[in-house]
């Protein structure tokens, strides 16, 4: 809102100072009176067009420190103080209390003026209809609607260009452009640019008609001495087209003033710039746009590729960040975050691509002491496997369980997770394309904490340990086994061709 006002009123008094400097002292009556109203509604719309410029800033891409520690929460519910900034309400009921008020002062006028036209006496005249009023009042005009002292218009009191002059501000419809101005200063009372700009379509209403009437009758000065005349009885009716105007030496000089078509012309052009320079200073907005630095176009349409893709599979989550490392904590939805708090905080997970199954490997997973099986996501007792085969399975996936992570039920040093066709189709195959948790926790260790120094870590590290000395000691039996081997075969070569030799011997 505040944004809008700003930008409104910065268009409003632009194009107001342009009018009162290059057009309203030229003969271009009508093309200012469209130029007045339509700088008005131009200046509502100004703020409500935005065109964007995008400024790419290269960043460089952080190097990893430390590897994050995600965890998954899910229906998280945490406990926030509401606090309740009655400013705005405040604000909104001031404002919207005194624009009531300014729009019931607009009512009472328009209904004050309808009453006084029909609880008077009324004629046809030229078109227009003449309301004969007791008071002693100058012609002022409504709509199509003239206002007249009764006593002087049966003693032809009233000159004919009076009366011209006022069948103009009818004809025209004048009376619209008032209503439409003050229209907007009730809705925006606060703005002093709309009395101005009340003034200045009045004014050049007055001059539209005296340019009729001096057309009409050829005489200007007798028409400025009636004005002069006339204008000692110093009255403004509200909402309605005055003959005494407060600005009437400028109506005088405006009769006799010669204008040249070529500079009013040249001045009109000049709206252009001035619409270029208010729609660049209010309408166009810088973005800026962080990349990554890359040595090819490919390499950077590949990371907007990835930020779509990004937006699409994180949508609606809650992200939970505590950056130890550099002490940055927030809890934010995705859209929340800046793109550089999603690149550096969440990945993109890979596509699910089927994985055959070889037969030796199906085989193994029926040890049911080495392996606790799963089909689909339920536990299964290894036999189960005796009733598919290989090609049953789209995915499949096994990984070693640590000693303290192990249980009474699944025992078995490894677990295998396998996927049927059906369930691949229908639960993995698009799992790389939405999110399917409500919460995620990132966690970046303190500088200098491994991630190994947890509990949890260090008990898991010695369990890698203890594996891979096993394994080691495995190893160096197979070794020694297959080095007997290889000496016992090399033993009983040497025997035989020992024996080949004697035979050899004897021969001789």
């Amino acid at each position: 809102m505040t944004g809008f006002l700003i930008k409104s009123s910065i268009s409003l008094v632009a194009l107001l100072a342009f009018y009162h400097l290059l057009l309203e002292n030229e003969k271009a009556h009508r093309f200012n009176r469209f130029y007045l109203l339509v700088s008005v509604v131009v200046s509502m719309i100004i703020p409500f067009l935005t065109f964007e410029i995008r400024d790419e800033i290269p960043v460089q891409t952080p190097a990893p420190m430390n590897l994050p520690h995600f965890e998954e929460v899910k229906n998280i519910s945490i406990p926030v103080k509401e606090v309740i900034d009655y400013t705005p309400i405040i604000f909104w009921s001031l404002f919207g209390l005194i624009t009531l008020l300014m729009l019931f002062r607009f009512g009472k006028n328009i209904w004050k003026i309808h009453i006084k036209s029909k609880s008077n006496q009324s004629i046809q005249y030229g078109g227009a209809r003449l309301v004969l009023l007791k008071e002693k009042i100058l012609p002022h005009t409504f709509l199509n609607t003239i206002f007249v002292n009764e006593k002087d218009y049966y003693t032809m009191d009233i000159e004919e260009e009076l009366f011209t002059h006022e069948l103009v501000h009818v004809n025209q419809k004048h009376t619209l452009d008032i209503l439409f101005i003050e229209f907007l200063k009730t809705i925006f009372w606060f703005n002093p640019v709309f009395f101005f700009y009340k003034k200045a379509i009045q004014l050049n209403h007055e001059f539209l008609a005296d340019q009729a009437v001096v057309v009409a009758y050829d005489d200007v000065p007798f028409y400025q001495n009636l004005l002069l005349q006339k204008g000692i009885m110093n009255e403004t009716i509200y909402l309605t087209s005055n003959l005494n105007y407060s600005v009437t030496k400028k109506r005088l000089l405006m009769m006799t003033k010669n204008s040249s078509n070529g500079l009013i012309v040249l001045k009109k052009t000049a709206i252009l710039p001035l619409l270029a320079g208010l729609i660049s200073f209010s309408c166009v907005e810088t973005v800026e746009e962080e990349i990554t630095n890359s040595v090819s176009s490919k390499y950077y349409q590949k990371n907007l590729d990835e930020d779509k893709r990004r937006d699409s599979y994180y949508a609606g989550v809650r992200v939970i960040v505590d950056n130890q490392m550099d002490g940055i904590k927030f809890d934010k939805v995705y859209e929340e975050l800046t793109l550089t708090e999603k690149r550096k905080y969440l990945g993109l997970p890979s596509r699910f691509k089927k994985k055959e199954l070889y037969q030796g490997i199906y085989d193994s997973y029926k040890n049911p002491k080495e392996y606790a099986v799963w089909i689909d996501g339920k536990s299964v007792d290894s036999k189960a496997l005796n009733n598919y085969k290989p090609a049953d399975f789209a995915y499949y996936t096994s990984f070693y369980v640590y000693k303290k992570k192990r249980s009474e039920k699944f025992p078995q040093p490894y677990q295998c997770q396998l996927y049927t066709n059906a369930y691949f189709d229908k639960n993995l195959k698009d799992k790389h394309l939405k999110c399917d948790r409500d919460t995620m926790k990132i966690i970046f260790y303190k500088k200098g904490v491994r991630v190994a120094d947890s509990v949890a870590m260090k008990e898991m590290a010695e369990e890698i340990s203890d594996e891979q000395a096993r394994r080691l000691r495995e190893l160096k039996k197979r070794n020694k086994l297959s080095n007997f081997s290889n000496r016992e075969r090399m033993k009983g070569s040497t025997d035989k061709m020992a024996r080949k030799l004697g035979k050899v011997r004897k021969t001789i």
